[in-house]
């Protein structure tokens, strides 16, 4: 079985100009809501967008069994205001992912977003993160900066604002998937402001007190932890001159990691650096990668591919990255509202 741990909604065409509207109107005009037809979600989930496929075709092709859905991040507008917008557009994504998986329930299982409103307290987007779990959903994102790189710094992942999160995160037994959303500067687009910010967020935690606080929180980092894998000597080193005290890469592999790598270098480097049992098979496709590589001719987010030809990585490794690492992170093997259980 092949899980891809990350995955992000195509959607009909009205969610993005809800959105729209919401900005343009700051929430003057209400509530309101995304109305589609099934039809239409169904169309959104076949058309093709981004790359040569659609989106259930490119799963199919390139052979994933189930994909953990969430909303597009770079869309969640975290520094928009007033709050409310925030709110409502992440209550419609997540509506949206709900909708899908009643649709498609043998391929899409929900991560929802959460309303991370900059300046607000984060015990305010917590209702959503319940209600969500309770209609199926497995995982949240979580954004470290919610100020979207407009200049206003945010607390660092070890920071006491996080705990009423975290904590909620170890009640419920649901993982968090670190993934930034937009970018506010032109000079770090959003692709690489997600990098930084998955940097930050895992040096942040691992020099924290968080994973000893909680033992029991689970973690996901986007995109190979961003550039730690590739900088892991420079964080290794200052941790060797604190006597007793516990090295960068043992807190490392307390966190997981998806592979949304799209080289088999970086995925090389990744499952040596932090090993199988910290790596979850990601692929976001269709998404970024979903381009032709001409040198192989396949698109850049057949992960899969790469993977399987790591003559170092056992076999049972391999099955731990395809499926039985995201099946114990996100207790897929537990049935929920709307889902069954599964095994690899």
């Amino acid at each position: 079985m092949i899980i891809d741990c990350h995955g992000h909604v195509s959607a009909p065409a009205e969610l993005w100009a809800y959105k729209a509207t919401q900005l343009a109107s700051r929430g003057s005009h209400g509530r309101g809501g995304v109305k589609v037809s099934d039809d239409e979600v169904r169309a959104a989930a076949n058309k093709a967008e981004i790359g040569p496929l659609g989106h259930l075709d490119y799963l199919a092709h390139h052979g994933t069994d189930m994909q953990l859905l969430s909303p597009r991040p770079f869309h969640l507008m975290h520094s928009e205001k007033p709050a409310k917008i925030v709110h409502w557009f992440t209550e419609e994504c997540n509506n949206m992912i709900h909708r899908q998986m009643g649709m498609f329930p043998e391929t899409f299982i929900g991560v929802c977003a959460l309303p991370q409103v900059a300046g607000d307290p984060i015990e305010k987007a917590i209702p959503e993160l319940e209600r969500c779990i309770k209609m199926g959903f497995v995982g949240c994102l979580l954004n470290p900066d919610p100020y979207e790189n407009s200049g206003v710094e945010a607390p660092g992942m070890g920071d006491r604002y996080w705990y009423p999160l975290y904590e909620k995160l170890c009640e419920l037994d649901v993982p968090a998937h670190i993934h930034a959303t937009g970018s506010r500067s032109a000079r770090t687009p959003y692709s690489l402001h997600f990098i930084n910010e998955e940097s930050i967020a895992v040096y942040t935690l691992v020099m924290s007190d968080v994973l000893k606080d909680f033992p029991k929180l689970k973690i996901v980092v986007s995109h190979g932890g961003g550039a730690i894998p590739y900088q892991i000597g420079r964080f290794e080193s200052p941790t060797l001159r604190r006597p007793g005290g516990e090295r960068f890469s043992d807190g490392l592999r307390k966190l997981y990691f998806d592979t949304v790598l799209y080289s088999e270098e970086g995925l090389r480097l990744l499952i040596k650096t932090v090993g199988p049992d910290q790596c979850l098979f990601g692929a976001e496709c269709p998404g970024v990668g979903s381009t032709i590589n001409p040198d192989t001719g396949r698109s850049m987010d057949h992960v899969r591919p790469m993977i399987e030809s790591f003559e170092w990585l056992a076999a049972a490794d391999k099955k731990k990255i395809f499926s039985e690492n995201a099946i114990r992170v996100f207790n897929l093997d537990k049935a929920g509202p709307g889902r069954k259980a599964i095994s690899a």
